[in-house]
């Protein structure tokens, strides 16, 4: 068996492993292989036959000195020809003159005017110990050539090209992943902006939502202002989705999350060897986002010198990954965030003016939810349908438990609504959510007399509900005869009937109300 490799073997490798290197197209990649062992080796006509997934028997899939017809005629069945005795036994296979082997079918016809002793060469292209194809190529005869030394070479390519066939499936799967992923944020992002504008009342929204709409669709960099909770990162999606980026990717950098040599790392990438741990080349947040959106949440807690880098950024489009003098240039638009007054954080100088200045083109300020009361009750439906398709039911609130979620002061906003309803609809028997429900929620953040009054009146408005649907039940539901029983009038049963709801019991019970 041979053990050394020659000067142009050598050669021949060192070519298809720049190609390998590079090359993204796997067809083109294996034609430009086959063809550097053609010029490089004189092995000509070759070719990597695969199984197809679609009839389930072996066709060329890439090839070199074939015609478009020749390789249309090459399939084979597994038990067909030296190709299919290649690919089931899963061994390399010689023949060292084509023209006296049975075993040749010649069915690409492309050696019916070759003059000269031909032999075949093949062998399998193996992954994780099971056959995937086969590597095959035609040698001129040659004395010098031994076919145990080409059999041997091949057999290392076919390796090679094992492997980049399971890179591509890799690719291909982590695709499909990736669109899954971006199919499932933009039905998110969908439903999401819809609750978040289109239950819009209040004036502090429904003007962020128009300068929404007016900056989505130009280059402009973003600034969204508003405290922790209200939305920002919601808002910074929607102005993607709604620009000519949408189709590229969305990255979010939390510039609180990371300390500075790490955070100047997750934005521009790094060399290998870059600094301790490095251990191999990674691109940054920055390079992701080409053609898309970087959005840079929390851009107040930057420290000062990555705010620099940050800087000359935003002015040339320009960086360098951190290890690494090559200058790199990438088509980015940029959205910042923060919950800081970015006014005050420069004049203690703990902000840059010029980057300031650069991130501040176009503010919008995003509301804090105990601004936007007219907005609340819409909120508490949007919310409550959405959590109605994972939990199986939806929420209703009581008009006493509404009041009490209109008058709380809300410190984490919409994120603190939506969180608490999760939580009532995990714990909520029927769905039915009263003031008694929130108290464990509100108690510490609203008047402790305001509450009381709303839980005692819940209580006395309940109990003097169920007095009427009582008397209602004992009566077949004769309004004239139950209000007697009561001592009132039957315009006064008619007004608790319609201030408790009770419509809906005389519509299923199917019974006339004013009968």
């Amino acid at each position: 068996m041979k053990t050394r490799i020659n000067q142009l073997e050598l050669n021949a490798l060192y070519k298809i492993s720049q190609v390998i290197g590079q090359a993204l197209n796997l067809d083109q990649t294996l034609e430009i292989i086959l063809s550097v062992l053609s010029e490089d080796l004189t092995m000509k006509r070759g070719a990597v036959t695969i199984i197809s997934s679609q009839t389930g028997k072996l066709v060329i899939r890439a090839s070199h000195g074939l015609t478009y017809q020749e390789r249309k005629r090459g399939v084979y069945r597994f038990d067909e020809g030296v190709t299919g005795k290649i690919f089931s036994s899963n061994e390399p296979f010689v023949i060292p003159d084509i023209s006296k082997d049975p075993l040749f079918l010649n069915k690409t016809r492309s050696r019916n005017c070759e003059k000269g002793k031909i032999s075949f060469i093949g062998v399998p292209i193996t992954l994780n110990g099971s056959p995937i194809g086969v590597l095959s190529v035609d040698r001129l005869f040659d004395e010098d050539v031994s076919f145990e030394e080409d059999v041997w070479f091949l057999s290392i390519l076919a390796a090679f090209i094992a492997q980049l066939f399971s890179l591509n499936e890799q690719v291909k799967e982590r695709e499909k992943t990736l669109v899954r992923a971006n199919l499932l944020l933009k039905e998110k992002i969908s439903r999401k902006s819809s609750g978040f504008f289109s239950i819009a009342r209040s004036a502090a929204i429904l003007e962020a939502q128009q300068l929404v709409k007016k900056v989505a669709p130009t280059r402009a960099t973003v600034l969204i202002l508003g405290e922790s909770g209200t939305g920002k990162t919601l808002v910074a999606q929607i102005i993607h989705e709604l620009s000519a980026r949408s189709r590229n990717p969305f990255i979010k950098v939390n510039s609180a999350a990371l300390p500075e040599n790490l955070l100047e790392a997750e934005l521009f990438g790094h060399e290998k060897g870059a600094f301790t741990g490095a251990t191999e080349a990674k691109i940054g947040r920055v390079e992701e986002a080409e053609g898309g959106t970087l959005f840079l949440d929390e851009i107040g807690e930057m420290s000062l010198p990555v705010q620099a880098k940050l800087l000359r950024f935003l002015q040339d489009k320009e960086f360098e990954r951190l290890g690494s003098s090559k200058t790199r240039k990438v088509d980015v638009r940029i959205i910042a965030a923060t919950n800081k007054d970015l006014t005050e954080a420069t004049s203690l100088g703990e902000f840059r003016h010029d980057l300031y200045y650069r991130l501040n083109v176009f503010p919008i300020l995003v509301p804090p939810l105990r601004e936007r009361k007219e907005d609340i009750v819409g909120l508490l439906n949007f919310f409550s349908r959405s959590l109605a398709h994972e939990y199986g039911s939806e929420l209703h609130f009581s008009p006493n438990a509404i009041s009490a979620l209109i008058y709380y002061y809300w410190p984490g906003n919409v994120r603190e609504m939506e969180n608490l309803l999760e939580r009532l609809a995990i714990i909520s028997e029927n769905g039915l959510i009263d003031v008694d429900d929130l108290a464990p929620y509100l108690k510490h953040t609203i008047n402790e007399t305001r509450l009381e009054k709303l839980l005692r009146l819940d209580s006395l408005t309940e109990m003097e509900k169920r007095g009427v649907v009582a008397a209602l039940e004992r009566n077949n539901w004769i309004q004239s005869r139950a209000a007697r029983e009561l001592g009132i009038t039957l315009r006064q049963m008619g007004y608790r009937v319609k201030k408790f709801g009770l419509e809906n019991y005389f519509k299923q019970k199917k019974i006339d109300m004013y009968g």
